[in-house]
Parts: structure tokens; sequence; C-alpha cells
């Protein structure tokens, strides 16, 4: 009594403490209270929350810093909206039952441990729970109007599906938590209206999560409604466009990664299936002989001792219904010789009992070595996805022998293995076959930090850093098998780490801790006990004699701190070491012992401890302690350990060989009987052994060479017909044989079943051993033709898809007793009799395959949007419900995978379809899609398309996948009718060529590998794909025809970013700028004129192209090619020209031509003169000539001749600097040669040259001609050496052919120079305008009178007149004749009946040229004029080049028109007042006007 009096007390002090907070009267609390709507109380004494009865209007309560253990006394208060208790003390949520109107709670700043007690608050808006001890998100299921949580400071680390009712929640705060998983975040994405989302404000600490790469990309890809992510502005469209792009290429890039992975398990299974047909030769071709006797012996008896029965494979005989009645027919075998044939053939049957049961093994090795494989492929795509999903802070490392964390890895598994432990079963070794490395950031950082704060507790000095490293160890986990779950709890393990005592209640050893071992043997004794105990129920896995052969373990960094042994009995329990991180067992003695004598020690282990001899097993109970690290895939390997050769899978050994041997000699042997080729009646008759056709009822054809069997049909009565080891590939002649009850066909090449018809008897049918492939078809016309069979075996054919043909079958033949030897279950047929019902588009298949969503689900998944949402949503509920009238138009996505279905119908009304899959079928063409005029996406993989028509119309595609099928080409007139298509792979197809896809301008990702393109020819149609970034050709020929394949592709295609599953390397680029950059190949031809008909070409013009090199390669293919222009390119030698056969003429101007062929890379080292030669042009000395003999070739002519074919080339402005080593005198068809504008200083190399008719070397550096410059020209026809520094005419005597010499713009001065060409008899035309000897045109007289054949002289005509006047000057002696090029001593000169010169300083102004030359004469008689001596007098002074110009120019034109009237020569052009003439060089070269013919 005295207490509740007390406690009454306290409580009216503290109403009161309330009452003076809020300014109401303590007294007048009943009156006033109840119009009190909010009240609050600080830092004041209000330990419990009463007096709250005395407020029942209160709508606000603010309680701030106070003592308060529970919520209580709001029962009183049903208007409360808002709810603040906020640092305190409370422990829970509770008393909240009746505020049903509460919008808003605070209640942060407390230890609440659990979120409960909120299912009534249906009006809840605003929850904060910050700053509590919460673990767990649970308990808002019922809070749908939830528009604000705070969860910051607490220790969460799951989300969890918890926040999936409150699609209302605008604002979300969860910092401060242990959020580590990206796969967390990912559940966020089912709040549609979240707009704001903290994970790492600043108030408090961020998540683990927060700190991993990629963070804030992967919340806006997930979530794009964001417009605040922690406190940051996202609401812009270029930030969510950024995410979004990001996201797509890392989907892109993995899923390529994936396409890889599965290409190479393909890989695998070719190469698997090629060991296995390796292996079965043998076998078969024994089954084959053996069966073939058999066959032969059984034919052979009659019908009574053969008991009517068919010999299989296996020694098994099956029985005919029915009798087969050979009564009329006679036979002479004695029981003697029946005895010994039923001897051999029940030997025979023995010897194939064992083939067969060889073949078993050979099936079981293959599918084991196939179920190893897959398994490993499916690792690898697991671990791809788990990078994906974690955008890159997972990471698994595949190594290799290089890496010394590889290396070392084995070290540390060999160091652990001891053999003496597996010697029991027969296990010697261990071999390493994988190692992934694991890269985990997340669960990196949680063992730092862990480790750290456990160290930074415990005292900081030396020996204990030097404690801690030593107590870090590498340790052996291997999953549980137990459950089945080994692979599941290997990922989990990678992506989250290890779990402890929740997750592990297998056994009580496990409770609370993570088992781990230093010893290979002590961690997997659990799963070879477990396996083992599976081997001995299961006959498959009996089959290995080491059932438990392929093993993995997980290798952790354990930090296993201060450890304790684990007493022997004692269970494991945490509670007894609260302060340890672990405790050990050690292994029994005798095991110890074992261990520490035969196991080597590792020394290269990690940076954990050596390994100690004393083999434990660890049990750590602290999870964030245990790091994975690596995981190795491993085989124990066995003393006797199978081989495929030692197990009759490749070879077999030679007693078996020769036992079937004796077996075949035994007696009796049959003589070979010849082989039939045909039939006829007679042939009939005599193998049946009958009288007449009618009465035929058995006939055995076997073993001979008939491919044809249409006389047959004949035989009305037949009943037993065997036509097995012929040459049958269709069955067309067995019809209309109404009592056929038995056909043996097997043993032939059957490719087909059409053609059996009408077969109304027949129960029993043998097509092993044929070459059929289409089940549905040949079952198709089984189920027509033969309603009553009853026995079918189809073994030993290359089916397609092998693993459905059975259900195929007993779908479609439901008569079927035994198939393949095996007996039908009426279950197996029930089930196959369903799938192949259910095999059509129905109404039903559509409700239960069809979903409606609207968009595709934010997922990083890459499975397509049809199967992403097959697996996310549920299946509709109530199938047979009332449908809508319009319920197809609201379906979105189908997924038909694996449902045998051959059409596509009743797909017309489905016109908002958007993705569909139909993956895994029996589809032969592709139709009924006509309606679906939405559709984006489509996949067809894994059926028997042979087109592509009918998807034409679907012009908003943007992915297509049409993998697995039989298409030959990609049609272009489909392809440019899906202008949006981004995707398409058409892999494990037979298309040959890439014509049509340069037509998909839109692709980024192509994956066409495993087809038949051959051609680099069609790397050109990717050309115009700038945007294709992922391609994959890999397993098309083109990378075996292809050198250097891959840089290649890469120069061609520069936007490309991976090719074949490689991602494409800087490197890569460089490299094939190098060798591809300028590279002029068939392709770069046909892409440059549009056509590849190279046949058809006769001249290719290329300029300006930056060509450096020519692959013209096969040149037969350019046969009708005459002539090139590659003027303007980057070729330094001719390259791949010289391989075309029938070239004529080829322009290489404007190049960098050194040689006709590449030089040597290594060459003597040059002087310092000649380098100061070859770098100084202008010095004046040009390059040092080598002076040669008179009967000297040079270093190139002894090399063979090449390009036969060439007559004309063109090398100017190559600077070429020594002819010699262009090796030209190989080119011995040539007759025109042109290399004006180079560098060169001396003529040779010309030696080989004997048809050469014209040569140019205008414009170069020639200063004079050497001895054997022109030693083999002497069919040369014209000569041109214009502007070159020639002061000397000399060895010019070979060229006796000579009919044009064109010297102008030289430094020929003296006259005596010119009289030197009077060895040249044939010469017509000659030219030395500019030379400081044609000054003032008085070296025409002397040139006119020593050479008497010139006819054109300077660009003008030598006249008769010309030649008489010059005649009569040299018959008046002179000085100047005494004495040639001497100036002349008179002023004047008279020269009777001959036109006098015009001065050179005569005025040409006005002049009228068409009048005649008449208009300058005063009369007929001869005329003297009075010049000055300088205008006849040779000057030998140097003058300049332009002076030069200038003066022979004008006199050679005025003398010109003097002579020739008004009818100007071509190749004269009037220039203003004066008439110029253009540089003769031009006019020979070309025959239209000196410009080059047309290429």
């Amino acid at each position: 009594m005295i207490q509740s009096e007390k406690q009454k007390h306290r409580g009216d002090e503290v109403v009161k403490e309330l009452c003076m907070a809020n300014g109401v009267c303590y007294e007048k609390i009943r009156q006033e209270g109840s119009n009190v709507s909010s009240l609050e109380i600080f830092f004041s004494g209000f330990p419990r929350m009463v007096g709250l009865s005395f407020f029942p209007r209160l709508c606000q309560l603010t309680i701030v810093s106070q003592d308060i253990k529970h919520i209580e006394g709001l029962e009183y208060c049903p208007l409360l909206r808002e709810l603040w208790v906020v640092q305190c003390d409370l422990t829970g949520i509770s008393g909240l039952q009746n505020c049903v109107q509460l919008k808003k709670i605070y209640i942060y700043d407390n230890h609440i441990c659990e979120i409960n007690n909120l299912e009534l608050l249906i009006n809840l808006e605003v929850l904060w729970l910050n700053h509590n001890c919460i673990t767990q998100i649970q308990g808002l299921d019922m809070l749908q109007n939830l528009i604000e949580l705070n969860l910051a400071d607490n220790d969460i680390e799951k989300i969890g599906h918890s926040l999936d009712p409150n699609v209302g929640l605008q604002n979300l705060n969860l910092s401060g938590n242990k959020i580590s998983s990206f796969k967390e975040l990912t559940l966020l994405a089912r709040l549609p209206n979240l707009r704001e989302l903290a994970l790492k404000d600043p108030t408090s600490t961020p998540n683990p999560v927060c700190l991993l790469c990629n963070y804030a990309t992967h919340v806006l890809y997930y979530m794009p409604g964001l417009q605040l992510l922690d406190t940051y502005d996202v609401s812009s469209k270029q930030v969510k466009d950024a995410a979004e792009a990001t996201v797509m290429k890392k989907m892109m890039y993995y899923n390529m990664r994936v396409h890889t992975a599965q290409r190479n398990l393909a890989e695998i299974r070719l190469s698997l299936m090629e060991r296995k047909k390796t292996m079965l030769q043998l076998p078969e071709d024994c089954i084959r002989t053996l069966n073939h006797a058999l066959k032969s012996l059984e034919r052979e008896l009659p019908a009574s001792c053969k008991k009517s029965a068919c010999t299989m494979e296996d020694g098994s005989t099956h029985l005919v219904e029915g009798s087969i009645d050979r009564s009329d027919i006679t036979t002479d075998i004695s029981p003697a010789m029946q005895h010994k044939i039923l001897s051999k053939i029940e030997a025979l049957r023995e010897r194939l009992q064992l083939w067969a049961r060889r073949l078993q093994e050979i099936e079981a090795w293959y599918e084991r070595v196939w179920m190893q494989a897959t398994s490993m492929m499916e690792y690898t795509v697991q671990f791809l996805l788990m990078e994906l999903e974690s955008v890159g802070n997972i990471r698994l490392e595949e190594g290799c022998s290089t890496d010394a964390w590889f290396t070392s890895c084995c070290d540390l598994l060999h160091s652990r293995f001891s053999p003496s432990d597996f010697k029991v079963h027969s296990i010697t070794g261990i071999k390493v076959n994988r190692i992934i490395r694991i890269h985990n950031s997340a669960l990196r950082l949680r063992f730092e930090d862990k480790l750290h704060t456990l160290l930074a507790s415990e005292e900081s000095t030396l020996s204990s850093h030097r404690n801690s490293k030593r107590r870090l160890d590498h340790l052996f986990y291997v999953a549980d098998s137990e459950n089945n779950s080994e692979k599941e709890d290997s990922l989990c393990i990678v992506e989250e780490g290890f779990r402890t005592s929740e997750q592990n209640e297998v056994s009580l050893e496990k409770d609370g801790a993570i088992p781990l071992s230093n010893s290979l043997s002590v961690a997997e004794q659990p799963r070879i006990e477990h396996t083992l105990r599976q081997a001995s129920q299961d006959s498959k896995l009996n089959a290995d004699p080491i059932p438990f052969r392929h093993g993995q373990i997980i290798v952790s960094k354990v930090f296993v701190g201060h450890s304790t042994p684990l007493r022997e009995g004692d269970p494991l329990d945490r509670s007894r070491y609260p302060r340890l991180i672990s405790v050990y067992r050690n292994v029994d003695a005798k095991h110890r012992t074992a261990v520490s004598q035969e196991r080597p020690r590792s020394t290269k282990t990690h940076t954990g401890p050596e390994c100690s001899p004393r083999r434990r097993q660890w049990f750590v109970f602290d999870h964030e302690l245990v790091l994975p690290e690596y995981i190795i895939y491993f085989e124990y390997i066995s003393a006797d350990q199978e081989q495929p050769h030692s197990t009759g899978r490749d070879e077999t050994p030679s007693n078996d060989i020769i036992l079937d041997r004796e077996v075949l000699n035994m007696e009796p042997v049959l003589p070979p009987q010849p082989k039939l080729l045909s039939l006829d009646d007679k042939i009939l008759l005599n193998v049946a052994r009958a009288n007449v056709l009618s009465q035929i009822t058995v006939l055995n054809l076997h073993g001979n060479s008939l491919s044809q069997i249409k006389e047959i049909s004949h035989l009305t009565a037949l009943r037993h017909l065997t036509i097995s080891f012929n040459e049958f590939t269709h069955l067309d002649g067995i019809s209309h044989m109404p009592h056929l009850e038995f056909l043996d066909a097997s043993y032939n090449r059957l490719v087909t079943l059409e053609g059996l018809k009408r077969l109304g008897q027949l129960k029993q049918l043998d097509l092993r051993w044929n070459k059929l492939t289409k089940a549905r078809e040949d079952t198709a016309v089984l189920r027509k033709h033969t309603p009553a069979l009853l026995r079918l075996d189809t073994r030993y054919n290359p089916w397609n898809r092998p693993e459905a043909v059975r259900m195929t079958i007993l779908g479609r033949l439901t008569t079927l007793t035994h198939l393949d030897d095996m007996m039908v279950a009426e279950e197996e047929a029930a089930c196959a009799v369903q799938t192949a019902a259910g095999a059509k588009v129905t109404q039903a298949s559509l409700l239960a395959l069809s979903r409606t969503s609207g968009d595709r689900p934010r997922s990083l998944s890459l499975l397509s949007t049809a199967q992403l949402l097959c697996s996310l949503s549920p299946a509709p509920s109530g199938l047979n419900r009332e449908l809508e009238p319009d319920w197809t138009a609201k379906i979105t996505s189908l997924n038909f995978d694996n449902q045998r279905i051959s059409k596509l119908i009743n797909l017309n009304k489905l016109v908002n379809l958007r993705w569909a899959s139909f993956n895994d079928n029996d589809i032969s063409k592709v139709e009924g899609l006509e309606s679906c005029l939405k559709l984006e996406e489509l996949s067809l993989n894994n059926n028997n398309i042979s087109t592509l028509n009918g998807i034409s119309k679907l012009h908003c595609l943007n992915k297509l996948s049409v993998d697995g099928n039989q298409l030959s080409s990609l049609e272009p007139l489909v392809l440019e009718q899906l202008p949006n298509l981004t995707f398409l792979s058409v892999e494990n197809n037979s298309i040959s060529s890439l014509h049509g896809i340069q037509r998909v301008r839109s692709l980024l990702e192509l994956y066409i590998g495993n087809n038949q393109i051959c051609t680099s020819r069609d790397i050109y149609f990717l050309k115009g794909l700038t945007n294709l970034i992922i391609l994959d050709l890999y397993g098309n020929p083109l990378l075996e025809k292809l050198e250097n394949y891959r840089i290649y592709v890469v120069f061609h295609l520069p936007s490309l970013k991976a090719l074949d599953g490689v991602a494409v390397e800087v490197t890569e680029c460089e490299s094939a700028k190098d060798m591809f950059g300028g590279r002029l190949t068939p392709d770069m031809v046909g892409e440059k004129l549009g056509h590849s008909n190279y046949t058809d070409i006769t001249y290719l013009t290329l300029q300006s192209c930056s060509i450096r090199m020519v692959d013209l390669s096969p040149a037969d293919l350019f046969c009708s090619l005459r002539s090139v222009n590659l003027d303007h390119n980057n070729l330094t030698s001719f390259s791949g020209l010289i391989y075309l056969p029938n070239i004529k003429a080829l322009c290489l101007n404007y190049n960098h031509i050194e040689s006709i062929l590449p030089r040597q890379k290594t060459q003597a080292p040059l002087t310092n003169r000649q380098i100061l030669y070859s770098k100084v042009h202008s010095s004046g000395y040009g390059q040092p000539s080598s002076s040669k003999g008179k009967g000297e070739t040079g270093h190139t002519g002894s090399l063979e001749p090449l390009m036969g074919s060439l007559e004309v080339l063109h090398l100017s402005h190559n600077g070429i600097s020594n002819m010699a080593n262009l090796q030209l005198s190989r080119l011995t068809n040539l007759k025109a040669l042109f290399l004006q504008g180079n560098d060169i200083s001396q003529v040779d190399g010309l030696e080989g040259l004997h048809q050469l008719r014209e040569l140019v070397l205008d414009r170069n550096r020639i200063k004079a001609l050497a001895e054997n410059s022109f030693i083999s020209q002497n069919v040369l026809l014209e000569l041109h050496l214009a502007e070159n520094r020639i002061r000397e005419l000399n060895y010019l005597d070979p060229l006796t052919e000579l009919r044009k010499l064109f010297l102008g713009m030289n430094k020929l001065q003296d006259i005596t120079e010119l009289e030197k060409l009077e060895v040249l008899p044939s010469l017509a035309e000659l030219s030395v305008v500019g030379n400081p000897v044609a000054k003032n045109s008085l070296h025409r007289p002397a040139i006119v009178l020593r050479l008497s054949q010139l006819q054109v002289l300077d660009g003008v005509m030598v006249t008769l007149e010309e030649k008489t006047r010059a005649e009569l000057l040299n018959a008046e002696p002179t000085p100047c004749a005494q004495y040639p090029g001497a100036s002349l001593p008179t002023n004047e000169i008279n020269l009777p009946g001959l036109l006098p010169l015009m001065p050179r300083n005569t005025t040409h102004r006005g002049m009228t040229i068409s009048g005649g030359l008449q208009n300058f004469l005063p009369g007929p008689d001869i005329l003297q004029i009075n010049m000055d001596e300088s205008q006849f007098t040779f000057k030998h002074k140097k003058n300049k080049h332009s002076n030069a110009v200038r003066s022979g120019q004008s006199d050679i034109t005025l003398r010109h028109v003097r002579r020739a009237g008004s009818n100007l020569p071509a190749g004269q052009l009037h220039d203003g007042n004066r008439v110029l003439i253009t540089n003769q060089e031009q006019d020979s070269r070309y025959p239209n006007g000196g410009k080059p013919p047309p290429m």
C-alpha cells in the first residue's frame, strides 16, 4: 500500500513536470487537458509515459532524451497523428495499437532491435527508426501508405523482399548499415515510386556496398526514377543515360563472354564426339563383321531351326509374331551341319555381346566426360553472371601455368596430398585441371576491417603483430554434397562468403562453425563417402572405378586467432568458447604418421605459415575471418587409370581380335557368294528357292549390293523380308505388301523412310546402322503406313537431337511395345503422347506461356526478355477461367522454348507482342508473325529454319537470334527491312557469305560463328557497319585460310571493340595499321570498283589511296588486266604487281619507288661522304658514280626477268637517285620508260632493256653519260634528257636507231658537243633549247650542216633552203671555220638567196603573222642588214637558266615564224604578245597532246 502511494506520488510529479513544460495548469488539467493537441518534453524528468489520459485530443507528442523504456499510455490518445520518442532507451515498439490515425512516427536514437507491432497503423506515412539496433527489415507489410522510411545507422545486412508491399515508398534512408551486396540494392527496384535513396548520406557511415566500384551506376540503372541519391541530384537525363549506356555495354560484353563459353563447350563436344567416333571405329567394325557372318549363317538355316528369331547385336533375339511357312522349301542341310551352324551362331552372339558392352563402356565414358565439361561450362557462365551482377566487384580470374599464383596453388595442393590416404582406392597422384582466383571486393574489405578491428582491440605490440601473421593460414573447404547442392554452395561462398550456424545444420560438428582443414584427405572425406554410397546404388556411377575422380576445393585465407584443441567426444558448441575464434581437432596418430612420412612440405605457399606436418580440422566461428581466394578443380590419378586406348575405346587388345577371328573361322565357313546388283523374277525365284513368285513368303537378300528393289512389289504373299548389308538409300520399292510382317533394313544407307507405303501388317522393323537424321518426318511415314507396328529399332543412326528421338517416336507411334530393344512402359508412352499433343500453339499453351508485362524488367540477366519475364513472373492462374474478348491483345511476351512445336500458328491476334522465344523446337518456316508488328525480340535457336522470309514486316525488331538452324545465306531483301536491328546471332548455320549484312547499318553485335564463311572479301561487307562493336566469326574457314586474320579484321573494322570473344587491344590496332595500312588487295579492289568480277577488269586506276603494298593474289584473278595507274600513293617497290601476268602499262608516278622488289634490309654501312651525298642533293656533287667497264652489266644483270608483258612504265617524281638499284634490267620487254622529275645523276642499269624504244629522263641531275649508259639500247628511237646538267655528249654511239633526242635546258656550251651527234645516223629530230650553245640560234647552221639527216631542230623544221645556206656559209673560209665555236669577226653577213636572221632585239609587239613573211621583205633582192657583233656572238660565259630559256624560245619562235608563215606547228601556244613553244617531250611521249594514256 505504501509502495503504491509512492508510485502515485511520483506519477503526479511527472505529470506536474509535463504540465509545466507545456504551459498547462496542473490544477486545471482535467478541464484544460482535453483542449491540448500537442505536448513536448525535453531534457527533464519523464521516466515513464504517464498522465496522457488527461489529453484525449492529443495529436502530437514529442519526447526527447528521456529515460523511457516502453511506449505506454497512448491508448487514451486515439487522435494522435505524430509521435516523437527520440534519444530515449526504448527497447521495442509497443503500445500503438489504438493510435490508428498515426501518420508520423519518430523513434530514432533508441535501442530497438526489432520492427513489430505496426500492423494496425495503416495510415502511417513517415517512420524513422534510425540509430537503433535493428538487424532485419520486417513488420512493414501492412503499411501501404508509407512514404518515408528512415532506417539509417542500424545493423541491417539484407534488404530482402520485406519492402515489396510498400509500393508507395518515396524516401528511403539506409545509410550506416552493413549492406554489402549489389543484389540487395537490386531488390529496391520493386519500389516504383522511390524518389530519394540514401545509402551513404553525410551524417552516417557508408554501407560497404557504397565503397564498391560502379555503385551509383548500378543504383541508377535499376532505379531510373530516383531524383536524389545520397543527397545528390540525379534527376538529369544525361546522368540516367550515362548509367544506362554503361550497363548496356557491360551486358553486351558479358553476353559475348557467355557466348564464348558456350561455343567452347560446343567445341569440346565436337572434339569428344570425334574421339568417341575414333574409339567406336574398331568395335563397330567388329560388330559389323560378326553380324554379317551371323546373318549369313541364319540364311542357311531352315525355318524350324531359326525359331523365327531376329538376332540383335547384343545377342538377344526378338520373336516375330506368327510362324514363317517354309514347308515348301526343301533343304539338304544335315543335322550335323545344322548343329555346327547353331554352335557358331551361339559363339558369334557371345562375341557380339562383348562388343556391345564395349560400346556401352565408350558411351558411358563419353557421358562422364561430357557431363564434367558441361559442369565446368556452367560454372564459367555462373561466374560471368556473378561478375555482371556485381558490376565488376566480383571478378573470377582463370589461371594458367605462367601465373605465379597458379603455380603456388598447385604446390600447396600437392604438398597437402598424401597418397597413403587414398591407397585403398588405388590413387597415386593428383592433377590440377583449373584454378580460379576469386577477387571479391566486398569480402576482402570485410575481412580486412574485421582483422584490423580484432588486432586493434589487442595490445598493439610488435610481438602481437608477428603472432597475427602466424595465425593466418590457407585452409581447404569442400562444399557440402549431402543435399546435392555443391554447386550452389560454392557459388554462394564466392559471392557472399562463408556462413555459420544457421546454414550448416547438417551435423553436430559443423554447428556454429565453418569446417576447414589443412589436409586434402580430411577435407575430401565426406564427399568421397557420399559419392561411394551413391555409386553403390547407381550403375552409371559405378561404371567408373573412381566415381569421385573429379573434385573441387575452395582455398581460403583464414585468421584462426587464439585456438584450442577440441577434445575427443566433446560437442562443438560455441558457447563453450566465447573468446576464441576457432577450435581444431587433430587427425588420429596413424594417419598423421603416414602423412608426415610421405607428404613433402610446401615451399611455395602463400603468405600464411609453413604447412605443419600435423594435419588438423579447424572449426572457425567467425565467418568474416574466412576469405575465399581460390577454387581448385582437380582429378585423382589412379595406378590403372582408364585411358581411352586401354579400355577398347581407341584400340582393342589383340586377344579379342584373335578370338573374333577364331569364331569366324569355326566350321562351317561359308564360301563367298556373288553379290546381286539388280533383281528380276528369275533371281527372286532362285534366291527364295521357290517355283512361282506367289509362293514366296520369306526372302533374304542379305549381303548384296542392291540399291533398288522395285521388283519386290510383285511378291504379294511375302511375310518376312531381309535386305540388310546392301546399298539402299530409300525404300521406294517396299509398298503395297499387305502380308509383310518383318522387315530387316539394317546396315544400309537409308536417309529417309519416304516411299514406304501401305504395310498394314508390319509388326517388326529394324533400321539400325543407317543414315537417318529426321525423326519427326520418318515417324510420320511410319504412323501413316505401318499402323500395326510393335517393334522398332532405330539405334546407331545420326539423328538430329538424339535426346528427343525416343519421345518423338513414342508420341506418334502409339502401338509400339518395344523401341530400341527396350520395353515401352505405360507411363512413358502416356507422357510421350501428352507431349506430342501439346506440341502446338493452342489457347491453353498461350495462356500458360505468355505474359502481359509492359516493360522489360530491370535486370542484369542475359536471358532474353521473354525468358526473363517467364522466370520472374508466375504463370497466370485459372487457365479455365472465362477470358476477356481481347485477352490476346494484352499479351506482350511469349516463351515457347522446348515445346516441340513445328508451326507458328494462332499468333495473328497478338498485335502487341513485343518479345518472343521459340528455341529448341522443330520449326522449319518463319510464318504467322505478320500481325506482330511491335515485335522487338525474336529468338528461334535450334530449329530447322532455312530462310528468313516471314520477318520482313517486323520493322521494330532490334534483336534476332537464329542459331543452330539451316540458313545458307543472309537475305539482303529481308535484312534491309529491319532498320532497328542492333543484335543478330546466326551461329551454327551454313552461311557461306556475309553479303546482305551491309544493309543492317544499325547493327551493334553480330554473332556468326561456326558457318562456312571463307573469303576475306566478306569482311568488306562489314565495313559499312560503323556502329558494330562486337563481332564473332569463330569457327569459320576464314580463320584458317586468312593469314593474320585477327589484325586483318581489326584493321578493316576500326570501331570494333571485341572480336571472337576477345577484347581488341590497342596494340592490335597498331599492328593492324602497320601490316595492312595501304595494302592493295582484291577485296580493296572489289570495294573500290563495287564488284568482284576480277577477271573482267582490263584497267585499274586507284590514285591517291595511300597504297604502300600490293597483294593482288592469286594473280590469275586479274588475267585480263592490261593497265594499272597507282599514281600519288606510298609504294616503295612494285610489290605484288610483278605477279600480274598480262599487264602492259604501269603508272607509278608520285610514289617512293626504290626498286622493283623490296630492298634487302641488310646493306653495307654508308661512308660519311655517301651520307652527305644522299642528304644534300643540292651540293652539286650528286651521288658518286661507279665507273664500269664496257662489258659490265651491273649487279642486276644476272637476275631472272620479271613482268614479261610490261611495255610502258611511268616512274616520274619518285625521288629516284640510283637507277641501278631499280633493277630495271629485269623488265626485258619494256618499250617505254618514263623517269622524269627524279634525282638521277647517272644513267645506268638499263643493260637488259634491249627492246626499249623511248626513254624519258627529263628534270633530273644528270651531268654526264657513262660508257655503259646505253650499251644495250640499239633500238632506242626517242631519248629525253631535258632539264638536266649535261655538259658533254659522249657515249651515244650505241644508239644507232635513235630518231629523236631532246637535250633542252642543259649546260651544253660548245658547238663541238653537238657535232658529236654525228654518231647517231638515224637522228631526225633534235632539241637543244635553253642551252648556252643555242643562244641567238647561231648553232643551227653548224648543226644542220653536220647532221645532214636532221629534219627538226629545236621544234622547227629544217628546210632545204636552210641546208643550202648552211653549205654556202661553210664554203667561205673564215676564221670561224678554222676555229669552231669562235666569235664571228664581221658585223654583217650577206647570204645570197637566203633570208637573213632576224635580230634578237627586233620589236614584235603588234606584228601580224597571218599576212605572211612577205611583210618583212622589201623586195626579191638580197637584203643586207646591219647587226651588232653581239647578235652573232656565242657567249661562253655561264648564263642564268631563265635567260637561256627566254632567249632560246624567242629566237626559235621568230625564226620559225619567218619560215613557216601563218601555219603554227602543233605544240605552240600564243602567250600575250609572244609565241611560245611548249615542252616537246610531252608531244613525243603521249599521242594525245601530252597527256598520259587513260588507265
